[in-house]
């Protein structure tokens, strides 16, 4: 069975209840990084934890270079701030790099062909350029190094990971990258310990109550890694156990003691669903082989229960939203449920459709 207590406390401390976010850099800066890759929903995720935010407002924050997207962590592409990138991408890296090794002898991403690629792009982008991927592919062929396909985003991989490129802004529709010195020159510094101790007391104030298993899911760090950074959070971190499970949160976290009905739809990698192993809290285990993929899609929840998926089709002046949900929907909950498209569709700019 779904927990609703800790679900609703996730929903809580992930801003999806009570924001108390007033921006996009806020709502990065809490949850210590958001999954990004699919672009126009994670920015998507982000205004569903803001009021008032919509999506021109927040891909500006983007273009400003005020939030960044990098590959970190897990690793995928994921929304970091400016000032966070060089600790966090220095603390997660490595592991990131030695499961990357097979993939840089495959594609021959050795240390010579990485340094002069890395140089090459340094020099095209000096001076607070901003080049897209195709346009890099023609700079490495300049100097002689062929870079399409898996070979090209190998190399972009690694000059992300060791933080000498992140994004710049969009140019229409296409992504850019600039130079981390250049778009990120005032960056915080820390050592590992305390790298350590800040990301896992971001994670588990933002996304508890989680499980260790969680966490090295969302960060790519290890068990030894989560159980050092507790170690060093006693005063700050607490543990409960619910149903024999070990739970961290916040110390401080307030109890939920009102459990107002809610629904939202959730962009696909969202954090409520994405950051988390063991998915028992949101998700009836009746529905978990056929949510296998809606973990990577939409999910419509209903009082921080996934109770299925939802599709859009994007017209003209509309979108058009499609439920697919696991169970028969009350006409309450469909209802609910549209209230939710329609603050999507206001987010767009568009009329909201409900697909029959």
């Amino acid at each position: 069975m779904v927990n609703r207590a800790i679900a609703y406390q996730r929903l809580q401390n992930q801003q999806l209840m009570m924001k108390s976010c007033d921006s996009p850099e806020d709502v990065v800066r809490w949850l210590g990084a958001v999954q990004a890759q699919e672009f126009p929903f994670a920015l998507w995720g982000l205004a569903l934890r803001l009021n008032g935010f919509n999506e021109a407002a927040v891909e500006q924050v983007f273009a400003d270079g005020r939030i960044l997207r990098t590959h970190v962590m897990r690793p995928t592409w994921h929304f970091v701030l400016a000032e966070d990138i060089r600790w966090m991408q220095e603390l997660t890296a490595p592991r990131v790099h030695r499961q990357n090794g097979t993939m840089y002898r495959r594609l021959e991403v050795d240390d010579g062909v990485y340094a002069r690629s890395r140089d090459a792009i340094v020099r095209a982008l000096e001076g607070g350029r901003s080049l897209t991927r195709n346009e890099i592919s023609e700079v490495l062929a300049q100097v002689g190094i062929e870079a399409k396909g898996q070979r090209l985003a190998y190399i972009m991989f690694r000059v992300e990971l060791d933080l000498v490129v992140c994004s710049g802004p969009r140019r229409g529709k296409q992504f850019t990258y600039m130079l981390v010195d250049e778009r990120a020159p005032h960056p915080r510094r820390l050592e590992r310990d305390e790298a350590l101790a800040e990301l896992v007391r971001r994670y588990f104030t933002s996304h508890g109550p989680a499980q260790i298993k969680d966490f090295t899911w969302w960060s790519g760090l290890t068990v030894a890694d989560a159980k050092a950074g507790l170690a060093m959070l006693k005063d700050q971190i607490a543990e409960t156990v619910i149903d024999g499970k070990h739970y961290y949160h916040a110390a401080s976290m307030p109890p939920v003691t009102d459990m107002p009905p809610i629904a939202l739809l959730l962009p696909p990698f969202d954090e409520y669903t994405i950051a988390y192993k063991d998915h028992s809290v949101e998700l009836d285990p009746a529905n978990l082989e056929p949510a296998k993929t809606l973990l990577y899609g939409g999910a419509m929840v209903l009082n921080g229960e996934v109770v299925g998926y939802w599709h859009r089709t994007l017209k003209k002046d509309a979108v058009e939203i499609r439920f697919v949900p696991f169970r028969p929907l009350s006409d309450a909950e469909r209802d609910a449920l549209a209230s939710a498209a329609g603050r999507y569709a206001e987010f767009l700019g568009l009329k909201p459709v409900i697909a029959a």
